[in-house]
């Protein structure tokens, strides 16, 4: 099984107004791009190529919207040191490599 292209532990996931989990994970693997929880279980996963991502206008540095399958998940990609600025850009350059849209 190969390596995933971007794979981010810790991640606080939520679907408007409420939390889906405060310790998930954020996965590109094969083209694909997956939101887990921190089980391991699949929150929502889709083709990179279908998959929207960018920060919201009132957002902070850790902060990403993702659009999956049509629905809008709010990604805090917070690091160990508590900035999840690297984070969000290393999660923006992989679903360009994959071949996703910004």
């Amino acid at each position: 099984m190969a390596e995933p292209e971007f794979s981010a532990r810790g991640v606080r996931i939520a679907r408007w107004p409420r939390s889906l989990t405060r310790a998930g994970e954020v996965r590109i693997e094969d083209g694909r791009l997956a939101l887990l929880t921190s089980y391991g279980s699949e929150i929502d996963s889709a083709p990179v190529t279908s998959v929207r991502a960018g920060r919201p206008w009132f957002s902070k540095g850790d902060e990403a919207v993702a659009t999956v399958n049509g629905t809008r998940y709010l990604l805090t990609l917070r690091h160990e040191d508590g900035d999840g600025t690297e984070e969000y850009g290393s999660f923006l350059a992989a679903l360009r490599r994959a071949g996703g849209g910004s």
